[in-house]
């Protein structure tokens, strides 16, 4: 931690990022007013139940058939009120069934999971609101089409997790940054100035009751993990499993690990269950920008290019090298029990 009367404020980053860059300046304010509105949602949901039924469902469904629960109506419109008072030209948002236009002209796009992690409020475990801003394309008559970039396009991703602190972690000008909000002072002040994940981990997050869905070659990394010393990783292993998407990234940016939620074979979850692009994308552009990787099993998820606004996708991230490795589960014979009958299910490296 940095100390207290050096401590720089988000809105001093900001500044600063723009003096380096002028053209920044339009996503700086977006920024701002995504962190502003995220005070007011910390606040809120710190009361629980003292708030009202902020868990309960409201009758109604989001685009893909989820119940929407009262705080993720009250998140949506939150966020999307604050981005009015932004340059964005068009918002997409989980609980919408289509991207919103606001100001034809302005220069960003974005997209956003006004409240990750919903179906855990009750349970007071830890959640947060995902963000990725694109710049918006001139003369698109359809406002989907801003959205159907590679997550490369990126101008800075964030996410926001509200748990015993509440927190900012930003990527911005190729630097991931965390920021704790100061509640005393109703400010977000920098913790971290740039965070790196560790290359090497011996921690995983899986969901393990799906093991018999899987595909081979992740049910044959997770067999070397549970190996342990006495496998071919040659490393005891811990799970962690919070399914929570933002409170996992959280983890792996301060002590390094892996996150997988594959695709596998129940119905509708061929392609994986995230969303590429406000879920997948600004999670791998966070990632990337503090030395980790994230990929769709074999792809890197930056460069995938969207179908359509609500597209899902498998996500792996988290240490680099344990990514790649994963990867080569995927793509080498010598690794892959799904490749390579000599190896059948018995996973990497066997003498």
């Amino acid at each position: 931690m940095l100390e207290r009367a050096r401590t720089k404020d988000l809105e001093q980053v900001l500044a600063e990022s723009v003096g380096v860059d002028a053209g920044l300046a339009p996503v700086a304010t977006v920024v701002s007013e995504i962190a502003a509105a995220a005070i007011d949602m910390a606040e809120l949901i710190s009361l629980g139940c003292l708030a009202g039924e902020a868990g309960a469902a409201v009758g109604s469904l989001n685009h893909d058939g989820d119940v929407q629960k009262n705080l993720d109506v009250l998140a949506n419109d939150l966020f999307v009120n604050a981005l009015r008072r932004a340059p964005v030209a068009a918002v997409l948002s989980e609980e919408l069934h289509e991207p919103l236009s606001l100001l034809d002209a302005a220069p960003l796009a974005v997209a956003i999971d006004p409240l990750d992690g919903s179906s855990n409020i009750d349970a007071n475990v830890s959640i947060g609101t995902i963000f990725s801003i694109l710049p918006s394309l001139p003369g698109v008559d359809d406002p989907k089409l801003h959205f159907l970039q590679p997550g490369r396009a990126q101008l800075a991703a964030g996410f926001l997790i509200y748990g015993p602190q509440t927190a900012l972690v930003l990527a911005l000008a190729e630097k991931t940054r965390i920021f704790i909000l100061d509640r005393r002072k109703g400010r977000f002040l920098e913790a971290t100035e740039a965070a790196l994940i560790s290359k090497e981990t011996s921690e995983y997050a899986i969901n393990a009751s799906n093991y018999r869905h899987w595909g081979p070659s992740i049910q044959a990394f997770i067999d070397d993990c549970v190996k342990g010393l006495e496998g071919p990783l040659r490393r005891n292993h811990n799970m962690r499993w919070i399914a929570s998407l933002v409170a996992e990234a959280y983890r792996i940016l301060n002590r390094g690990g892996v996150f997988l939620y594959p695709g596998d074979m129940r119905a509708g979850y061929s392609a994986g269950r995230l969303r590429l692009i406000y879920e997948a994308n600004p999670i791998a552009l966070i990632t990337e920008y503090a030395g980790g990787a994230a990929t769709d099993s074999v792809r890197s998820i930056l460069s995938l290019v969207p179908t359509d606004v609500h597209v899902r996708t498998p996500l792996i991230f988290g240490s680099a090298d344990i990514v790649t490795l994963i990867t080569r589960y995927h793509t080498d014979p010598q690794f892959s029990a799904e490749r390579s009958p000599l190896f059948g299910r018995r996973g990497l490296m066997r003498q």
